[in-house]
């Protein structure tokens, strides 16, 4: 099996709904001062989420230096009107480090501005093989995801902003925007069908693509927008969020890294690069 190293992890826990309190046990991957959290490898939260590698906003009050890379901990992940918070921290001992023997492929190493994608193969929501360079000529916003993601301003974040963007360019055909899933064993295209395709339907512009069968093309898509997952095969999902813009010839344009990025503002951005282009 192949996966993709850890290149960087902009996931953030803020905005989340609800009220519920869960105990989570794990490990610190990193330690980051400077935004306040642990970045931790959790096992299975029953009844909420799978085993998965993520970052988690720490509650003010604790003292972050008594914490290590490495220490194996007990938690209360509070999820609150707002933000999902991290508290009531208790150090079990040393825990176990994912290995990192993984390494990077040629094919899947990331562009640079003004590279061109390779073009790959996935599947549409009818099962219909689709070649990224079967839409050449317009430009795309590739946006990644897979449907079991259980935090409402992750991945479902990442669906309402495209949402939001197809909706506002609905009337400009030079454009298009593209979920592709990376959960190339679960999110098959009637999953993703089942999920999406009302989206779809209100929003021709829209694609929803399944890598289901496609390994190696969601390696090398995913590896060229700089976009990190692993543990599929494992069902112990961990991901980053990138969005890439790339222009009619598949050279990369801009991206929008994390869930720090407002639709409003990508919309700004995107009408000047159309305009320019224009020109």
């Amino acid at each position: 099996m192949k996966k993709i190293i850890l290149i960087s992890l902009v996931l953030f826990l803020i905005n989340c709904s609800g009220n519920n309190s869960y105990s989570v046990r794990g490990t610190i991957l990193e330690v980051r001062k400077d935004s306040n959290e642990f970045l931790i490898h959790h096992d299975e939260i029953p009844g909420f989420m799978m085993a998965m590698t993520m970052p988690f906003k720490l509650a003010d009050t604790l003292d972050i230096n008594k914490f290590n890379v490495g220490d194996s901990l007990q938690f209360r992940l509070i999820m609150g009107d707002k933000r999902a918070i991290a508290s009531e921290f208790q150090l079990l001992g040393k825990g176990t480090l994912p290995e990192t023997e993984d390494i990077w492929e040629d094919e899947y190493t990331s562009l640079d501005i003004g590279k061109i994608f390779t073009d790959v193969t996935l599947l549409d929501l009818d099962s219909n093989a689709v070649k990224l360079s079967d839409s050449d000529g317009k430009f795309r916003l590739i946006s990644y995801i897979f449907t079991r993601c259980p935090m409402p301003n992750m991945c479902p974040a990442v669906v309402v902003k495209n949402q939001y963007l197809a909706k506002v360019f609905n009337e400009i055909p030079e454009i298009e925007f593209f979920l592709v899933s990376f959960d190339y064993i679960f999110d098959t295209p009637s999953i993703l069908k089942i999920n999406y395709g009302s989206l779809v339907d209100t929003n021709p512009n829209l694609k929803i693509y399944s890598s289901f069968g496609h390994i190696n093309d969601i390696f090398t898509l995913g590896g060229q927008s700089l976009v990190s997952f692993w543990g599929i095969e494992e069902n112990d999902i961990g991901h980053s969020l990138r969005s890439v813009l790339i222009d009619p010839e598949r050279r990369l344009l801009k991206a929008f890294d994390g869930l720090d990025w407002r639709p409003e503002s990508a919309e700004r951005e995107i009408r000047n690069i159309l305009k320019a282009y224009s020109l």
